[in-house]
C-alpha cells in the first residue's frame, strides 16, 4: 500500500516537473513575442474598457520597449499625432459603433457598454447573401457557351491532325467523319464532357462564399488589429448616410462601387465600413493571384469572386467559355440584388496618380441594364489615400525588376510587418452616386446635338445593343457605340474619384520636396510653403488633415521616416527638412506627390508650353493667347494615357481656358499694361459667361480682350511675369518627370531602326538609359525612372503609328512603322514634338537656383 502511494507522488511529480519546465518554455516564448513586437499594444486594444493591473507593471518590466507602451501609460504631454486631427466633418470608422454604448430605454447595465466591439458586429443588420454559382451553372447561355468551346476545341484538333482540309467541317458532319475522327483519337463528346468539367470548375473557382458570420468575425478581428497600426480610418459620415438614402429610396438597385486601387487593404475596409453601418456588403472582383492558402478562402467568404488576370490566355484567341462564365455570374449577382465592388484600373497604381480605366466588367453591368436584367444600377465613385501605404513601395517594379508574386509566406511576412509599424490614417471618401440610365440617356442626349458642337460624342446615332453573353468588352461583336459608352462611363468615374481623392499630410509634404525643395529647406519655409499650398487648395480638394502646418511636417516626416526624409538641425540651429537623396527614395517620394499631379497638371502643361514657344522666338516678348492655348491642347495628347485631363463631356479647351486664368489671377502671366484697366475678375466672368453662351472670345466683347492688342495669331499677348519666376517652375516641375521619360523614349527609337525587339528588352534599355541620365546628372529627376510611363508612352507611339506592335507566341514585338523605318531623321520629328513638353530649366530666364 505504501509504495503505491510513493509511486503515484513520484508519478505526479515527475509530471508536474516537466509541466512547469513546458510551462516556463512557453511563458519564455511568449515573453519574448511580447517583448520584441507591439503585442502590448495589440492586448490593450482587446480590452478597451477594462482597466487591468498588469499593464503598469508590464511597463516596468519591458522598460527597454517603453516606446511601446506609450499608448498604454497615461501622460500629460501632447504627442505629434494627436495635434494633427483629421478633416473637417470626418469621423474615424475604428470609434465608431453606432449599434453598441448606450441606448434608448436601456438602463447603464447594457452589455454593449462593456463590449462594445461584440455588440457591434453583434447587432450589426444581418442580410440575405444568395450563392449563384448554381444558377449559373443551370442557366442555358453557359450550356451553349460550352457547346461552342467544345465546337471551337473540336476544330483545332481537326485543324492539327489535318491541316486546312477538315478545318470547315462542322460537328453535325456525316458519319464518316465521325468515324474518321475516331480513328484519330478525335472525340466530340470527350471533349464536350471535358468543357463541362471545365466550366464546373471555373465556376467554383470563382465562385463568393459571401456570408453574415464570417463578416462579423472578421469586424470584429479588424476592430482590434487595425489600430495597431493604423490611427484611423477616415470618412464622411454624411456620405455614409447618403448611400443608405439611396438603398432605401431603390431597394432593387444595385450599389456598384468603383474605388481607385492603391492597397490589397482597399477592398477590405470598403466593406468593413459598409458592414457596420448596416449596409449590404458587395461581391468584390479579386485577381485569381491572391487565391493563396487561408487568406484565399478567407477573402472569398467575405466577398471576393476571383476571376484571372489575363482572361484570354493565348493572344488572338478568345477563351468563349471563361468570358460567359463570368458574364453571367456578374449578371446574375446583380439580378439576386448582390451590391458589386470592382477596381476600374485593373490593379493597383504604381506610379500613386490613376491608371487608365479598363472597362471589361463595367461593360457586363451597363449590359444587365440595357437588355432589362437589371432596371438600374447606382456607380459610387470611391476614393482612397493613406498617410503612408501599407503595402510598402512599389520602387522595385518602377526599375524594371519583377513583381514578386502574392504567396502564403509573403502575405504572413507583411501582416507581422505591419503590426510593427505605423502607418497613420487611411482615408475613404464615398462620392455622390449616378445612375446608370441616367448616363446612358444624358450620352444619348450629346449623340443627338450638332456635331460642329465640341463635345464629346459617342457615336453619330443613338446607342444600340447587340447582346452576347460569352463575351466581355472588348471582342469583335461589341458594337462601337456600346464601345464608346463604356469608355466614356469609366473616364468618368476615374476623373471623378481622382478629383475627390482627399489629400493627406505625406502627400503635401512630398509634393512640396519634389516640385519646390530638392535640396531641402528650413522647416519654418517649408511650413509657409505648406499654408500657401493648403489655401490654393481649399475648395478644389479636401484636406485630410488639420493642425498648424510645422505640426503636420513633423508628423509627416515622423511617418514617412528617415528613408525617404531627414528631419536634422542646420548650422544655425533650425530644423532641416529634406528628402533622401537616394533614386529609391526619390521614386518612392513621387508616389505620394503624384496624388497632386492630376489637379496642377493642366497648369503645368500651359505653364510649360508658354516658355516653350517664348524660347523658340527668343526676340519674342509674349505669345498670343490663342497660340498658347492651340499649342497647350496638342501637348495635352501628348498626355492622354498618363492622365485623364478633363470628363467626357467637359471641353478641354475651355478648363484650358479656365486654368490659364487662374494664372493670370496669381500673376504668373502678365496681361499688357493697357489690359489691366479692366478689373481681372470681371474678365473672367465674362469669359465664363461667354463659354456658357458658346460665344467665341474674338466676337465679342464679353471676353473682356482688347482687339487693338490681338496680333495676327488672335487673342491678347500674355507677358511672363518675372517676379513669380521661381514659382511658375514649380508649377513646370510637377510634370517634368513625366515629360523626361517621354523624351527618353522617343530618342531611344533609333535603336528600333531596321530592327525589332521584345517589348520587354526595349523597356529595360530605356530604363538603363533613364538611370545613366539621372546618374551623369543629365536628369535631375530620379522619379523618372518609371515603367508605367514608359509603357505609356508606348502606347501613345503605337497610336500615333510610329511603332508597331505584333505578338508572336505570347511574347510582344515592336518596331518602327514602314514611314520612320525609311529614314533615322524622321524619328527627329517624334523628339521635337515631345520635347516640347519638357520645362526649358536652364534656359535664361529660368535659371534659378532653388533654396
Amino acid at each position: 500500500m505504501l509504495s503505491t502511494v510513493l509511486n503515484f507522488a513520484q508519478r505526479v511529480a515527475e509530471i508536474s516537473l516537466l509541466g512547469g519546465i513546458e510551462i516556463a518554455s512557453v511563458a519564455l516564448i511568449v515573453y519574448y513575442v511580447f517583448a520584441k513586437t507591439r503585442a502590448p499594444i495589440i492586448i490593450a486594444n482587446l480590452f478597451p474598457n477594462l482597466n487591468l493591473s498588469y499593464r503598469t507593471s508590464l511597463g516596468k518590466i519591458n522598460t527597454m520597449r517603453s516606446d511601446l507602451l506609450v499608448t498604454l501609460r497615461s501622460t500629460n504631454e501632447p504627442t505629434v499625432q494627436s495635434s494633427v486631427a483629421h478633416g473637417i466633418g470626418t469621423q474615424n470608422m475604428l470609434e465608431l459603433t453606432p449599434h453598441a454604448g448606450y441606448k434608448p430605454f436601456k438602463g447603464y447595465f447594457d452589455w454593449g457598454v462593456i463590449f462594445p466591439y461584440v455588440a457591434q458586429v453583434f447587432r450589426s443588420e444581418k442580410f440575405e447573401y444568395r450563392q449563384v454559382t448554381e444558377i449559373v451553372h443551370n442557366d442555358p447561355a453557359l450550356k451553349h457557351a460550352i457547346k461552342q468551346a467544345a465546337e471551337q476545341a473540336l476544330r483545332e484538333q481537326r485543324y492539327a491532325q489535318n491541316g486546312h482540309r477538315l478545318l470547315t467541317r462542322s460537328v453535325s458532319a456525316d458519319q464518316a467523319v465521325d468515324e474518321e475522327d475516331e480513328s484519330k483519337g478525335i472525340s466530340y463528346h470527350a471533349i464536350l464532357r471535358k468543357q463541362e468539367q471545365r466550366a464546373i470548375s471555373i465556376l467554383k473557382e470563382m465562385g463568393s462564399t459571401l456570408n453574415n458570420g464570417l463578416l462579423a468575425f472578421t469586424s470584429w478581428i479588424l476592430y482590434k488589429l487595425l489600430p495597431c497600426f493604423l490611427s484611423g480610418v477616415v470618412t464622411n459620415t454624411k456620405q455614409i448616410e447618403m448611400l443608405k438614402t439611396a438603398s432605401e429610396r431603390s431597394p432593387g438597385t444595385p450599389l456598384i462601387f468603383v474605388p481607385l486601387h492603391r492597397s490589397h487593404l482597399d477592398y477590405i475596409m470598403v466593406t468593413f465600413i459598409l458592414t457596420n453601418n448596416d449596409i449590404r456588403s458587395p461581391l468584390v472582383a479579386a485577381g485569381n493571384n491572391l487565391q493563396i492558402p487561408v487568406f484565399g478562402g478567407l477573402l472569398r467568404g467575405l466577398g471576393a469572386f476571383f476571376i484571372k488576370r489575363k482572361i484570354d490566355p493565348v493572344e488572338g484567341k478568345k477563351d468563349v467559355l471563361y468570358r460567359a462564365a463570368l458574364h453571367l455570374y456578374l449578371t446574375h449577382a446583380l439580378k439576386q440584388g448582390h451590391n458589386v465592388e470592382f477596381f476600374i484600373e485593373g490593379g493597383r497604381t504604381r506610379t500613386g496618380k490613376p491608371c487608365m480605366p479598363k472597362g471589361g466588367i463595367l461593360s457586363v453591368i451597363v449590359n444587365a441594364f440595357m437588355d432589362g436584367s437589371i432596371p438600374d444600377a447606382l456607380l459610387v465613385p470611391v476614393s482612397v489615400n493613406y498617410e503612408r501605404l501599407v503595402d510598402g513601395n512599389f520602387v522595385r517594379e518602377q526599375k524594371g525588376e519583377k513583381k514578386i508574386p502574392e504567396s502564403f509566406k509573403k502575405a504572413i511576412s507583411g501582416i507581422w510587418k505591419a503590426l510593427n509599424s505605423k502607418y497613420g490614417r487611411m482615408r475613404i471618401d464615398f462620392n455622390e452616386p449616378y445612375s446608370i440610365r441616367e448616363l446612358v440617356n444624358s450620352f444619348n442626349q450629346i449623340a443627338r446635338e450638332d456635331g460642329n458642337a465640341k463635345i464629346y460624342k459617342p457615336a453619330a446615332r443613338l446607342l444600340q445593343h447587340n447582346q452576347s453573353t460569352s463575351s466581355l468588352y472588348g471582342t469583335d461583336v461589341v458594337c462601337e457605340e456600346h464601345r464608346n459608352l463604356i469608355e466614356s462611363i469609366s473616364r468618368q468615374v476615374v476623373f471623378d474619384c481622382a478629383a475627390a481623392t482627399s489629400v493627406m499630410s505625406t502627400n503635401a509634404l512630398a509634393f512640396l520636396l519634389l516640385t519646390r525643395y530638392r535640396q531641402g529647406a528650413e522647416e519654418q519655409l517649408l511650413a509657409e510653403a505648406l499654408d500657401e499650398l493648403r489655401n490654393s487648395l481649399s475648395g478644389c480638394k479636401d484636406i485630410g488633415f488639420a493642425g498648424e502646418s510645422s505640426h503636420v511636417l513633423e508628423y509627416a516626416c515622423e511617418l514617412l521616416g528617415t528613408g525617404l526624409v531627414t528631419r536634422t538641425r542646420n548650422e544655425n540651429g533650425r530644423m532641416f527638412i529634406r528628402a533622401v537623396d537616394s533614386v529609391e527614395s526619390f521614386i518612392e517620394l513621387a508616389y505620394y506627390s503624384n496624388a497632386l499631379a492630376p489637379h496642377f497638371a493642366l497648369s503645368s502643361i500651359l505653364m510649360t508650353t508658354f516658355h516653350s514657344l517664348l524660347a523658340e522666338t527668343p526676340d519674342a516678348a509674349a505669345v498670343s493667347r490663342k497660340k498658347l492655348i492651340e499649342a497647350s491642347l496638342e501637348n495635352c495628347q501628348i498626355y492622354r494615357y498618363e492622365f485623364i485631363l478633363n470628363k467626357p463631356t467637359q471641353v478641354l479647351e475651355h478648363l484650358l481656358e479656365k486654368n490659364l486664368d487662374d494664372l493670370l489671377f496669381r500673376d504668373y502671366l502678365r496681361l499688357p499694361e493697357e489690359d489691366k484697366d479692366i478689373p481681372f475678375e470681371d474678365i473672367r466672368k465674362a469669359r465664363k459667361l461667354a463659354q456658357h453662351l458658346d460665344l467665341d472670345d474674338d466676337d465679342d466683347h464679353l471676353s473682356g480682350d482688347n482687339n487693338e492688342n490681338d496680333d495676327d495669331d488672335g487673342g491678347p499677348q500674355l507677358l511672363y511675369s518675372s517676379e513669380t519666376l521661381q514659382q511658375q517652375r514649380n508649377i513646370c516641375e510637377v510634370l517634368a518627370p513625366f515629360a523626361c521619360t517621354y523624351l527618353t523614349v522617343a530618342q531611344a527609337l533609333q535603336i528600333l531602326h531596321r530592327n525589332s525587339m521584345l517589348e520587354s528588352e526595349f523597356i529595360n534599355f530605356v530604363i538603363y538609359e533613364l538611370s545613366a541620365k539621372v546618374k551623369r546628372g543629365s536628369c535631375i529627376y530620379a522619379e523618372s525612372i518609371s515603367t508605367d510611363s514608359v509603357r505609356n508612352c508606348l502606347k501613345l507611339l503605337e497610336k500615333w503609328s510610329v511603332i508597331e506592335v505584333c505578338n508572336q507566341q505570347g511574347m510582344r514585338l515592336i518596331s518602327l512603322n514602314t514611314l520612320y523605318e525609311m529614314s533615322r531623321e524622321s524619328l527627329n520629328t517624334i523628339v521635337k514634338k515631345i520635347g516640347a513638353i519638357v520645362p526649358k530649366l536652364n534656359d535664361g530666364y529660368f535659371r534659378i537656383n532653388n533654396p
